[in-house]
């Protein structure tokens, strides 16, 4: 996993998420979307608990009302 200050990005194979905390509200509307529930929020940002277990739906980027997620699977839609 790497870490920036403002951007935390979760990887797992060719599974890419980039999450942006300086977007993030911590609204929780992506943790609702997640079919596999492997999004949390944590001191109030959203941060991801397993990648390996993304079904890369999309769920979580078409969820997020700040654009504050980007998925390698979903970034074309």
């Amino acid at each position: 996993m790497e870490v920036n200050m403002l951007k935390k990005v979760y990887r797992s194979g060719d599974v890419v998420i980039k999450i942006s905390h300086d977007r993030c509200n911590s609204s929780g509307e992506c943790v609702e979307a997640c079919p596999v529930d492997i999004i949390e929020i944590e001191d109030s940002k959203a941060r991801i608990i397993d990648v390996s277990r993304c079904i890369e739906c999309c769920a979580c980027y078409n969820a997020c009302p700040n654009d504050a997620i980007w998925h390698s699977s979903c970034a074309d839609q």
